[in-house]
Order: structure tokens, then C-alpha cells, then sequence
């Protein structure tokens, strides 16, 4: 995709737009989903077409359709969301790529802590009036201080999927 994207504002649209996760449980047997129901971000597309921004989840959104196992992912055990109600990931940066990928660099935040990301979203849909990316990459949720891993039973990193579709917003 060769689209070049506006300048300008862009506001995320919650119900169009996804963040999921999923992890390998019980020793690698069980992979547990879930997704995040309350996302919301905005964004800056600059005339040198650098872009920055921020989406923020809800992390008591997190539903795996399983309510006692999402009692425990809220709980200080794992997003703790009663203290950190919010996941961050703000973005510093965002530069196109040749074909379809976006380099974003910026802070994911949880629990209160931050750490660097960088990760290749894809471009897969551009038009004057909305951009939707989609990215996938890992998180080591022991670098978040969520460490629990009863018997050994929650080993490896987790992934993250994002499909995000921002509008532009009015100038």
C-alpha cells in the first residue's frame, strides 16, 4: 500500500478497533485469549510524516470469558487493575516502511511500569478519513512485575494483537 496518510489528528475508533492477548498455560498445553473491551487513543500524523500518539486500555476490561479467571488477570497477581486501572502504550515515533509496515517505537506501561517497545505494525487500510494498522508482538509480563507462575505453570511471553482504526478529526 503506497497511500501516503494526512496530516493532522486522528482519534481511535473504540468499536471499530481490537486489543487481545494470549498466553500459553499450563505448561504449554492451554492457550488462554481474552480481550481488552475498553480502548480508546488519539494520535499526530506531522507534515514530516512522523507520527506520535497514545492508546490506553482499560485493564479491568480484560474478558477471557471465563469470570473467575478474569477475577485472577485483574487482581494484584497480574494487571493489579484495581491500583493501575490503566495500560499505556504511547507512542514516540512511527515511520513507514517499504510496502504495508509502520516502525513504532514507544513506552508500554503496566502495573506502573514502563519499558521500551518497538514493534512493525502493518498499514492495511488508508484513506483521507481513516487508517487502520494491525500489530502483533510479545510481552515478557515479568518485566511488569507480574511474575505469578504457580508450579511453573505459565512459562514464555505474551502476545499482544492490536487492530487499531483511527479517524481524522476535524482541523
Amino acid at each position: 500500500m503506497t497511500v501516503a496518510v494526512q496530516t493532522g489528528t486522528w482519534q481511535l475508533d473504540s468499536a471499530a478497533s481490537t486489543v487481545a492477548l494470549r498466553h500459553k498455560t499450563l505448561w504449554g498445553l492451554v492457550t488462554v485469549k481474552g480481550a481488552f473491551t475498553a480502548v480508546t487513543g488519539a494520535g499526530e500524523v506531522r507534515p514530516d510524516g512522523s507520527a506520535t500518539g497514545t492508546v490506553t486500555v482499560d485493564a479491568a476490561s480484560l474478558d477471557t470469558r471465563h469470570a473467575k479467571r478474569d477475577t485472577h488477570l485483574r487482581s494484584a497477581d497480574f494487571l493489579d487493575a484495581g491500583t493501575h486501572p490503566e495500560i499505556t502504550f504511547a507512542v514516540r515515533g512511527a515511520d513507514r516502511l517499504a510496502g504495508d509496515g509502520v516502525r513504532i517505537t514507544g513506552r508500554l506501561t503496566v502495573r506502573g511500569v514502563s519499558r521500551p517497545v518497538s514493534l512493525t505494525a502493518h498499514l492495511t487500510g488508508a484513506s483521507a478519513d481513516a487508517v487502520t494498522l494491525e500489530a502483533e508482538f510479545t510481552v515478557d509480563r515479568e518485566q511488569f512485575g507480574m511474575g505469578w507462575n504457580q508450579l511453573g505453570m505459565m512459562r514464555g511471553l505474551t502476545t499482544v494483537t492490536a487492530g487499531l482504526r483511527f479517524t481524522r478529526t476535524a482541523s
